[in-house]
């Protein structure tokens, strides 16, 4: 398969270079070595090794998925293939510093590379994706010694990384975990407990697997202000095999080529562990990969929403079927499906949906650079602010629409769309993953509306809002089409902040504030992404040729389809509608 059946090479350089004017990045310091002709590289770089080591066997780790084989992961051999190209290309630490091995690439190039291998082939992309985050937490947090035994080969591609949150009794619940972390003599600690869901628990796939692990030190307060976390490899400087043992393997109807398991921990004597960080500060750590890994599975669900779209496009200009409405001729040839108005209208809607969160996307990986690099402290805390704020809706909204994206996919491909024969099943299958890892949709629109929006005195939403209100500016002052635009997001805006005074400023317990919270999340999402929109329409330009156009015409399509489905959810928030709070769990 080819790249360009992946993501759009052409959309890629436009969100970058014509939008978001990532050339500007190289001016500073960090990313001084850089220059266009270096993130053109890596970006093509990465669409040949997306195609040519990760697509082809999508559909093999779709079917041959992991077995358990006497106590052991086997995995296809083109795992490992695929993913030793992208280590010897130097991706893994691609955004990270040069110190450690590393291209000091910006965050916001990275992301759209690192999107060809989600979009290629998600399940096997999975391993390096945990890798990445499990090493920029312990570039972030970790000591001298444990950057230089573990983030060194992990870069390299020797050793793979894990993060170890939920337990069977537990879940999503990290107040209410077991494991157990006790100090041992020689300043280690040795861990027993059971962990569950951990993707890349185990494998053949390098020399060794670094588990990060959240456990509680006894005498630790209660609660989640008693987690601490560990470093637990799988071997042992030694060689030695470690205390952690596949107890089994999880079977998902999407990711199947992402091994998925059961750890037990301390079945003989407890696995050895080093903390992180300082005690007790635990879940604070884990949180710097836990909102890496939100925003990596916001880029997945878009990846596999766009390669949907571009498959159900290109399915749609070669099928020929039916006639135009109104044709008199019964013997008249039959036309593409791309003629018929409301395939158009499937294939508008998906391109809406993946354009607008590739671009919501990439503006986050951008925000962290800035939060890097930006000159000043208040332009750094400002960045900071926003991408917070922004973090659980690039998560949830493109996991949602981009999964109606492959909806539509299937559709556009008629009886086809739903058999095995066509990739568009399994990126439907796939990508219906998403709304529920790393925090499922609920948990990310009671993080929004319960504690990102009214955090540091609303610092987050004000930050949003004075930035949706820049581009509304420049959209009024072009005037014209784009003035009618930036009317109608300005309206959308004011309903989005207005809303959000009135359930904070309510007399409601927590349970009826945050009962709609999902609703409220589906609303500031499409508001966020109808700015994207905005923001791209403006980027175009007076630009006439085919790319351009659909650009725009995407955008119409945001705004005068989705767009307008905001306001009968702002007036059901505004309206504190206790419906779900009402409701005896025992008429259900």
């Amino acid at each position: 398969m080819g790249a360009e059946l992946l993501l759009s090479r052409r959309d890629v350089a436009f969100l970058l270079y014509d939008w978001l004017d990532v050339e500007s990045l190289t001016k500073r310091e960090r990313y001084a070595e850089h220059s266009r002709e270096t993130f053109d590289a890596v970006l093509d770089l990465c669409a040949e090794i997306a195609a040519e080591r990760f697509a082809p066997h999508n559909k093999l780790s779709d079917t041959a998925e992991p077995e358990f084989v006497d106590g052991r992961v086997r995995l296809p051999a083109e795992v490992k293939v695929a993913l030793d190209a992208v280590a010897a290309a130097g991706l893994i630490g691609g955004g990270m510093d040069e110190r450690v091995g590393g291209l000091a690439l910006p965050q916001v190039v990275q992301t759209a590379c690192f999107a060809w291998f989600q979009a290629a082939n998600i399940g096997t992309w999975s391993y390096a994706m945990l890798t990445v985050g499990n090493a920029n937490l312990l570039l972030a947090h970790g000591s001298d010694e444990q950057v230089d035994a573990y983030v060194r080969p992990m870069i390299e591609g020797r050793f793979h990384g894990t993060m170890c949150l939920s337990e069977p009794q537990a879940g999503s619940s990290l107040a209410d975990i077991t494991t157990r972390a006790e100090r041992a003599d020689d300043g280690t600690f040795r861990l027993f407990g059971t962990k569950m869901w951990i993707s890349g628990g185990d494998h053949e796939l390098g020399e060794n697997i670094v588990h990060l692990v959240l456990a509680k030190i006894p005498d630790s307060p209660p609660g989640v202000r008693g987690i601490s976390l560990f470093l637990v490899p799988k071997h042992l400087p030694s060689g030695e095999r470690n205390d952690v043992v596949l107890a089994g393997l999880n079977h998902k109807m999407g990711y199947r080529g992402t091994v998925n398991t059961v750890l037990n921990f301390g079945e003989a004597g407890g696995a050895v562990g080093w903390l992180v960080g300082a005690p007790n500060q635990g879940l604070a750590a884990m949180f710097h990969m836990m909102n890496e890994a939100r925003v990596a599975v916001g880029t997945g669900a878009v990846a596999l929403g766009y390669t949907g779209y571009l498959k159900s496009l290109d399915y749609a200009r070669t099928r020929t079927q039916g006639r135009p409405p109104g044709a008199k001729d019964p013997a008249a040839p039959p036309v593409p499906l791309v003629e018929h108005a409301d395939v158009r209208r499937m294939l508008l809607a998906q391109k809406a949906f993946v354009e607008g969160g590739l671009g919501l996307v990439l503006y986050c990986g951008k925000l962290l650079d800035e939060e890097r690099t930006a000159a000043t402290p208040e332009a750094r805390a400002h960045a900071h602010m926003l991408l917070e704020v922004l973090t659980p809706i690039a998560k949830s909204w493109p996991s949602q629409y981009c999964l109606q994206a492959n909806d539509l996919a299937i559709q556009v491909h008629g009886g086809y769309g739903y058999t095995r024969e066509y990739d568009v099943e399994q990126h439907y299958r796939d990508n219906r993953l998403n709304p529920i890892h790393e925090g499922t949709h609920g948990i990310q629109a009671v993080d929004l509306l319960g504690r990102k929006v009214v955090m540091a005195d609303a610092a987050g939403l004000t930050a949003l809002s004075a930035a949706v209100q820049e581009t509304v500016g420049a959209a009024l002052a072009a005037g014209g089409e784009a003035a009618d635009l930036g009317g109608a997001l300005d309206a959308a805006l004011s309903e989005l902040v207005d809303t959000t005074a009135a359930i904070h400023g309510a007399d409601l317990d927590p349970a009826a504030r945050l009962a709609n919270a999902s609703v409220y999340l589906e609303a500031a999402g499409h508001v966020v992404v109808a700015w994207v929109w905005l923001a791209q329409f403006l980027a175009t330009g007076d630009r006439d040729d085919a790319f351009h156009q659909g650009k725009r015409q995407a955008a119409r399509y945001f705004y005068r389809f989705e767009l307008p489905q905001t306001g009968p959810k702002f007036d059901l928030l505004a309206r504190l509608d206790p419906t779900t709070v009402e409701t005896d769990p025992g008429w259900l």
